[in-house]
């Protein structure tokens, strides 16, 4: 068993946040060798690496799944935002209980399934940091009265938009599980004149990175309340730094088996340019879970969202069809033209049964 010391170099787990336009996807393309899950699609006027904008929860959990399978693709996820990711949970546990908004559950029941959700992407998200990538979470802010229990009286502050009502079980768990918590805002001066009259100045662009009455912020780095927004100033924390041995003690075998230790690997991750070959894009992997055989003809009929889980996974409409009447869900025969839509949203939030469904037939006809 080794005992250590000192500074762990480890991927970090880092969320941004701020009001719209201040620069968060800006700031988190700076990170090393980003790419990003566009959630809502607002980096198409950046030059980075992204991949197809999620139209449903179970395909940013395979765009996460697939990074983890190809480590070598980033050295920083980045998901931009958070938020947006948050809807995406929403639908999808409102489709997997059939109902049409959250509010339908009762009791605060839906809320406490979307929070479960966000945790699960959470825990995903910690296998990409226990691996060595850097995980970016980008969102924006919200003001929010705010009153303290001890003191008279209430106050604006800025929170986490993370939903109205689900905020008060969802942004607790992002901010705890975060390593640094970045409030992005405009620094502005009010001055008064000899008139009486008062006017703002300033408008430089900051980072918080304390907690304030006025907004959440925290890092565990020992940083200064205040910086430029600008990577460069927190780039050093994503620097490797050694830790030191104390002791190391040998567990004698004690009947149940042998111990072993587990070795660890302090070796470097070749870079993006050694794995992709010259002449092909960012997005472009070895090991594409996903690969495609030959085009696929879907009918406009079925939504985008269970479009793109097709295509990941090259399931026609036949096949689509098959899985439903296997299922017993429709006659045989029933033209897909007349599936209801919110069928598809039944087969989107429960799309793992249906794929193994949809394997079972493939192994029957080999």
């Amino acid at each position: 068993m080794n005992i250590t010391s000192g500074v762990q170099a480890r991927a970090q787990r880092v969320v941004i946040y701020g009001t719209e336009g201040i620069g968060k996807s800006t700031l988190a393309a700076q990170f090393p060798n980003p790419l990003f899950i566009d959630t809502e699609g607002s980096t198409s006027n950046m030059d980075v690496k992204r991949m197809d904008k999620p139209t449903s929860w179970t395909m940013l959990m395979n765009q996460i799944a697939f990074v983890k399978a190809n480590p070598t693709v980033c050295k920083t996820l980045v998901i931009d935002t958070i938020d947006w990711a948050e809807s995406l949970a929403i639908e999808n546990v409102c489709s997997m209980h059939g109902k049409r908004g959250i509010e339908d559950f009762g009791y605060g029941n839906g809320y406490t399934y979307v929070r479960e959700e966000m945790g699960r992407l959470l825990d995903k998200l910690q296998e990409l940091v226990d691996i060595g990538i850097n995980v970016v979470l980008t969102a924006h802010s919200q003001l929010r009265k705010f009153e303290q229990p001890d003191e008279d009286g209430a106050y604006d502050r800025y929170e986490l938009k993370l939903g109205k009502k689900t905020s008060s079980q969802t942004a607790p768990v992002v901010k705890e599980w975060c390593d640094l918590l970045l409030f992005c805002n405009y620094k502005t001066m009010v001055m008064t004149s000899e008139t009486k009259k008062k006017k703002a100045t300033g408008g430089q662009r900051v980072m918080y990175t304390t907690h304030h009455p006025a907004w959440d912020a925290k890092n565990r780095h020992g940083l200064p309340d205040e910086l430029p927004m600008d990577f460069a100033a927190i780039a050093h924390i994503f620097e490797k730094k050694e830790s030191k041995t104390v002791e190391t003690v040998t567990p004698q075998n004690v009947g149940v088996g042998k111990v072993v230790s587990e070795p660890r690997i302090d070796e470097q991750v070749p870079s993006v340019d050694e794995v992709i070959p010259a002449g092909t894009s960012g997005t472009e992997t070895q090991g594409d879970p996903f690969p495609l055989k030959e085009p696929i003809n879907i009918p406009d009929s079925i939504p985008n969202s269970l479009k793109d889980l097709m295509l990941q996974n090259s399931v026609t409409t036949e096949e689509l069809q098959a899985m439903a009447f296997s299922r017993k869900h429709f006659p045989k025969d029933t033209p897909i033209e007349n599936f209801p839509s919110d069928y598809w949203d039944f087969i989107v939030a429960h799309w793992d049964e249906s794929m193994q469904v949809i394997t079972q037939n493939r192994n029957l006809f080999k």
